[in-house]
């Protein structure tokens, strides 16, 4: 599995059924589920625009954001798309969150 000290007591087993029952993630649940180091996923939660909030992250939330970073359409998402508001979506501020992180903030 992982040589990553940090990992070593990670069950990947209780990380897939908090991912099957979209439940938050912390750094190091993280860091298991996306098959990166400790380092790396802190390095990812630091990054400005990715949607986490005290100290966790919802899968799907990432999902979007690396297909935003690295031009990828979601599955909700159509295929035409204006450039306008593409330009809209790029001027957003980075403390933005969406999916379920802008869910729980708006009904905090």
């Amino acid at each position: 599995m992982t040589r990553d000290k940090q990992l070593l007591h990670v069950d990947l087993a209780h990380v897939l059924e908090k991912r099957r029952l979209d439940q938050a993630l912390n750094v190091k649940e993280f860091a298991v589920l996306a098959g990166i180091s400790y380092s790396a996923a802190r390095t990812w939660f630091r990054q400005a625009g990715f949607s986490a909030f005290s100290g966790v992250v919802f899968w799907q939330d990432f999902v979007q954001w690396r297909n935003a970073r690295t031009g990828l359409k979601s599955a909700g998402e159509g295929s035409s798309r204006s450039g306008e508001r593409q330009q809209t979506e790029a001027k957003k501020p980075a403390l933005m969150f969406t999916g379920k992180a802008a869910q729980i903030l708006a009904e905090a």
